[in-house]
């Protein structure tokens, strides 16, 4: 099988999706400091991307969740692989997704932050598969809603290859 790959949104048009997303987040949060949850691995360059484009003061944390195991269906636990270093009592909060697909590992990192005391908690993608949905989640900021295609680039992966494009494309496999 040969991998081929087709672009579905290129550089210029995430960057340009990206300044407008900034611009509704500074809109909401004038006058506050927005703390940024990054989940690891695919969103770390949408996030870092949207973070260079905030002009309200901004702070940063990481962490890495699952609800997959090993395992293409989710197990319906939350498996935490790497905890925020910071604690979000009283922050204005956003958890940064590269994409939203059946929302179940989402929510339960919701649920759970909620649990923390944030002053706010919102939650931004820059892909939105709705058509995937198996677990009602809302989305504060999205980017693009999408089909349900296998996608790659700008962070996203197939086995751990082309999360360094800087695009986002579909991906196909093909018969040679």
């Amino acid at each position: 099988m040969k991998e081929e790959i087709g672009v579905m949104y290129s550089e210029e048009t995430l960057n340009k999706k990206i300044e407008e997303m900034a611009e509704q987040i500074n809109r909401d949060y004038a006058g506050k400091t927005v703390h940024l949850i990054c989940v690891l691995k695919g969103s770390i360059f949408f996030c870092c991307e949207l973070a260079k484009r905030l002009t309200v003061p901004v702070t940063l944390d990481f962490m890495s969740a699952s609800s997959y195991g090993n395992a293409t269906k989710s197990s319906g636990k939350l498996k935490i692989n790497k905890d925020l270093d910071e604690d979000i009592n009283g922050l204005h909060c956003i958890i940064v997704e590269d994409i939203v697909d059946s929302g179940r590992t989402l929510s339960m990192v919701k649920k759970m932050l909620e649990g923390r005391n944030p002053a706010s908690l919102k939650l931004c993608t820059l892909l939105d598969k709705p058509d995937r949905r198996e677990t009602d989640v809302h989305v504060d900021y999205t980017g693009f809603e999408i089909p349900d295609k296998f996608v790659v680039g700008f962070g996203l992966d197939y086995a751990q290859k082309y999360r360094n494009l800087p695009y986002i494309g579909v991906l196909d496999f093909i018969e040679e």
